[in-house]
């Protein structure tokens, strides 16, 4: 904003006046449309055939580089999963990469099991931290995966090279996967080896799916309408560009076919 022009300033604060009148909209319970997305969609099946099976689930929040931006939407997640899971009883383990996030994602855990009135059923045990070392903590989770031969795998977060070891682990035990990611050289992988995968924008609206909490539906569709708005004065901008002026790119072919 220091360094912007009166157009960059007008444009931003037009797009946070959509987002504004957005949120406010939601909040007065009108129905704002947002696209089902079917790897989220399949987390009540994932859940289902847990419980049917009688098998835990494995839910890992990525190997972010402690509590960052990602990472906690991973973890917001995933405790929207083991909301879903702690009505059945499901038992939930939970890899933990950094040690700082030990206490953050038994919170997490903790709440949503108590927001469906099952806290007794919450095992801290289950939340584990194995090692800050990328390929110890993958093959701590495939030893997870092979032991407990679990019946569905959640993958959020920052994944590498790991994620492949993890997947096809437990592709191994026919547990049904969903992953989600940014790291988009990961996501070809993810796509080969996990039932649904949650590509691009979609990670980040999630929460917004999952919970359909009006603030934070309302935010979404807001932003979705400032990216509209941008790509629109972007194409106008380059018509503008490429029509106007002496040495206009129509005017330039123009001569040089029809007049040389």
């Amino acid at each position: 904003m220091d360094h912007s022009d009166p157009v960059n300033s007008f444009v931003i604060g037009l797009i946070c006046i959509v987002i504004l009148a957005m949120i406010r909209r939601a909040r007065s319970g009108a129905n704002v449309f947002i696209r089902r997305i079917p790897g989220l969609d399949a987390m009540d099946e994932a859940v289902g055939r847990a419980t049917e099976m009688g098998r835990p689930m494995l839910l890992v929040s990525g190997l972010g580089n402690g509590i960052d931006v990602v990472t906690l939407q991973a973890l917001a997640i995933i405790a929207n999963v083991a909301k879903a899971a702690a009505r059945f009883g499901n038992r939930i383990i939970a890899p933990v990469y950094k040690a700082e996030m030990i206490p953050v994602t038994e919170e997490a855990m903790r709440e949503a099991y108590a927001s469906v009135g099952r806290e007794e059923n919450f095992k801290q045990d289950d939340i584990i931290f194995l090692t800050d070392r990328q390929f110890a903590f993958a093959a701590g989770v495939a030893g997870i995966i092979q032991r407990e031969k679990v019946a569905a795998t959640f993958l959020f977060g920052y994944f590498y090279a790991e994620s492949l070891i993890m997947a096809e682990n437990a592709n191994q035990v026919g547990a049904i996967q969903i992953a989600g990611t940014v790291q988009t050289t990961q996501i070809p992988f993810l796509v080969a080896a996990c039932d649904y995968v949650i590509i691009g924008d979609e990670f980040y609206a999630a929460t917004a799916f999952l919970t359909r909490e009006p603030t934070l539906v309302g935010s979404l569709v807001g932003q979705d309408f400032g990216k509209a708005l941008i790509l629109v004065a972007c194409i106008i901008g380059v018509l503008l560009a490429t029509l106007s002026g002496p040495h206009n790119f129509f005017a330039d072919w123009f001569n040089h076919n029809w007049w040389t």
